[in-house]
């Protein structure tokens, strides 16, 4: 699927998301691990963007996910990177380094090694988190890397276009 088909003919995934974070005056700010920033770009790619899109942070290392946005250490060694855990506090690890009224964590395995018995190539977990809300969503997607991190970039914009809409 292309980006642009995620939606069909009212637009992008990512253009609607900018219509409607413009029309609430509300910014956003995203972590990404496995999609190694795809998802900011595909934010970016909105003319006028810079409206609402304030930071956008490649974690791809454990130690980038603590140094620069706050993950416990601990919780990695506990839970690994590829957890809900995770996602969540790299989503409130980005929106308070943002100082954005949302936040984005997203964390996975797109293989093509790397997965296990208990964390499968495909597995995903996204976060989104505001003030006022928390979403965590687990997913386990099919295809080669490419395909894995579409599908994670669309299914977090959705997420993200989900959560701005409440």
């Amino acid at each position: 699927m292309c980006e642009n088909d995620a939606v069909g003919a009212t637009g992008s995934l990512e253009r609607q998301l900018g219509d409607v974070l413009s029309q609430r005056g509300l910014t956003i700010a995203v972590a990404e691990s496995c999609t190694g920033g795809l998802i900011s770009h595909r934010i970016t790619n909105v003319p006028g963007a810079s409206r609402y899109f304030l930071i956008g942070t490649v974690a791809y290392s454990n130690e980038a996910k603590a140094d620069r946005l706050g993950v416990d250490p601990a919780l990695l060694d506990r839970v690994g990177a590829v957890s809900g855990d995770v996602a969540l506090a790299l989503a409130r690890g980005v929106r308070t380094a943002g100082g954005s009224d949302i936040g984005v964590g997203v964390t996975g395995i797109a293989g093509p090694a790397g997965g296990t018995p208990e964390k499968p190539v495909g597995l995903v977990f996204i976060a989104v988190v505001t003030d006022k809300d928390k979403r965590l969503e687990q997913h386990i997607f099919a295809g080669d890397r490419a395909a894995v991190k579409q599908q994670t970039a669309d299914a977090a914009l959705a997420l993200v276009l989900e959560v701005a809409q409440t």
